[in-house]
């Protein structure tokens, strides 16, 4: 019969080493990996949380420009506003060789309608005069409140005598219009005055050219009157 052989404590021992750090390896293994997905899906989270709050402060952003950029009583675009699409205008002008014309309007015999008959009188005839504007042009062209009681507006594709024509004919449309107040019968007008734009135009030449020849044809209409 054969004897058994000793094996010593301490082989023993060494032995059984790997088996151990074997079952570590699977019992800590598993949690870590676990760990990993979820992590992952937090950050996934919280890039879906971060689109939406920036798709709404660009929507806010937005609706703020807008409100920015509008006039409150006459819900066209304000100076500021029709400034920004006059130099729209004429860098699509520049690049593409366009055409268009610039009219800048000052609504005559207001302040006597203010002082008269109060300033609900005067923003009655200003809706008025505006929106018989907007039916005189095309969907593609701009009206726009420089301030008080001047407008301007943005034509496409004028030339120089159209745009002039254009002009005449919003002024004798205008001084058709007639207006009651606490029983008095009053009428008003605009003047008009013309710059064409050109390639080599600028938004605060073109405004002040037409803005000089409004003045212009105001003290013309004063004197034909």
């Amino acid at each position: 019969m054969k004897k058994k052989t000793r094996v010593p404590v301490s082989q023993a021992a060494k032995r059984r080493k790997p088996a151990s750090a074997k079952g570590k390896a699977q019992v800590h293994g598993p949690a870590s990996a676990s760990r990993r997905p979820a992590a992952k899906d937090d950050a996934k989270a919280e890039i879906r949380r971060l689109k939406s709050q920036l798709t709404k402060a660009l929507a806010r952003v937005e609706q703020l420009q807008a409100v920015a950029d509008t006039d409150f009583l006459l819900g066209i675009p304000n100076r500021r506003g029709f400034e920004r699409e006059l130099g729209r205008a004429i860098s699509y002008i520049q690049r593409y060789h366009a055409s268009g014309a610039l009219i800048v309007l000052d609504v005559d015999r207001l302040k006597p309608i203010n002082d008269n008959f109060g300033h609900a009188a005067g923003d009655e005839v200003l809706k008025t005069i505006v929106a018989m504007l907007s039916r005189q042009i095309r969907s593609s062209d701009v009206i726009g409140r420089l301030g008080g009681d001047e407008f301007a507006m943005l034509l496409w594709n004028l030339s120089e005598t159209d745009a002039h024509a254009k002009a005449a004919a919003l002024e004798a449309d205008i001084d058709r219009l007639s207006f009651a107040f606490a029983g008095s019968t009053v009428a008003t007008g605009v003047s008009a005055g013309v710059a064409i734009l050109r390639p080599h135009s600028e938004a605060a030449r073109a405004l002040a050219d037409a803005d000089c020849a409004m003045y212009v044809r105001k003290a013309l209409r004063r004197h034909e009157v």
